[in-house]
């Protein structure tokens, strides 16, 4: 076993299987930030591949044991709170990233209805109040909690949540897209796009573009992530900021300090904040 073999820590990093998996900014990051720790904490990581829906193998995977790993980190866990705890009673140290549980797990998340609340305050104070948002995938607690965001600034707003103005795209290219498609073929069009991904932010504008709807003179556009691929954006994307790296660089730490016994304090819980980036694709609507 690859413990046996050297006194280095293991810990394995459960990545859920999607499209674009490999070309994904969260799932890049998060290795970045893990990794940046693990180096420096003489940590080996071992990065465990798991299916969207189907969490059977965290409990029978024989890389996912104690024999062969001292904790888990869960880059996320798709709502599968059973399935976890069921990892938990194994008595396996282990820290969820992406998601702040109310049960005693450890995990460490960013506030993402926070910074939710925080762009469409931002779209509103532009003048806008025909504001639509394109979800991430509604089986993760950031998409759920980007969609809880943006409905609970509405109402703050005396803005009436419009079920038109709401559609899926999954965190992905294609359903993007399609979204995007719907929402600006509208009779009552949207004048400011809230998605909860700069990759369904610039399949956004590249949809408004085909159309000839200018960005941002007839629609403004937010994204989220502050993905570099937004530089390559015919228009500067407004964007929300979020420590992507540093969750992955805090969770290999926390583990750490909790599988060597210098946290005692559990479980470990942080929310980080994000930081909303005003770049040239919104604009005041009077």
């Amino acid at each position: 076993m690859l413990k046996q073999v050297c006194n280095r820590k293991v810990f394995a990093l459960v990545v859920r299987r999607f499209e674009d998996i490999f070309h994904s900014f969260y799932v890049t990051e998060v290795i970045r930030g893990a990794s940046y720790s693990a180096s420096r904490l003489k940590v080996d990581l071992l990065i465990h591949i798991t299916e969207k829906t189907v969490h059977a193998d965290w409990l029978t995977a024989p890389s996912l044991n104690l024999d062969c790993i001292d904790g888990i980190l869960f880059a996320d866990i798709d709502s599968d709170v059973k399935t976890l705890k069921k990892v938990v009673e194994k008595k396996i140290p282990c820290l969820v990233m992406n998601n702040y549980l109310k049960e005693p797990i450890n995990c460490i998340a960013i506030d993402n209805k926070g910074a939710a609340v925080e762009v469409v305050n931002y779209l509103a104070g532009l003048g806008h109040k025909k504001i639509a948002t394109i979800t991430g995938d509604l089986s993760t607690q950031a998409g759920i909690d980007r969609l809880e965001g943006y409905k609970v600034a509405l109402t703050q707003h005396k803005i009436a949540v419009n079920a038109n103005y709401i559609r899926t795209g999954n965190f992905l290219r294609t359903p993007a897209h399609q979204a995007a498609q719907t929402l600006l073929t509208l009779r009552e069009r949207p004048s400011a796009i809230f998605a909860a991904s700069d990759i369904m932010a610039l399949e956004v504008i590249s949809v408004a573009k085909e159309k000839k709807i200018k960005v941002p003179q007839d629609l403004s556009v937010v994204g989220f992530d502050d993905n570099p691929l937004a530089e390559y954006s015919s228009v500067g994307l407004t964007t929300v900021r979020q420590p992507i790296t540093e969750m992955g660089r805090l969770a290999v730490e926390n583990l750490y300090n909790i599988v060597t016994g210098k946290t005692r304090d559990l479980p470990v819980k942080i929310l980080l904040p994000t930081e909303l980036i005003q770049r040239k694709s919104c604009e005041r609507r009077d």
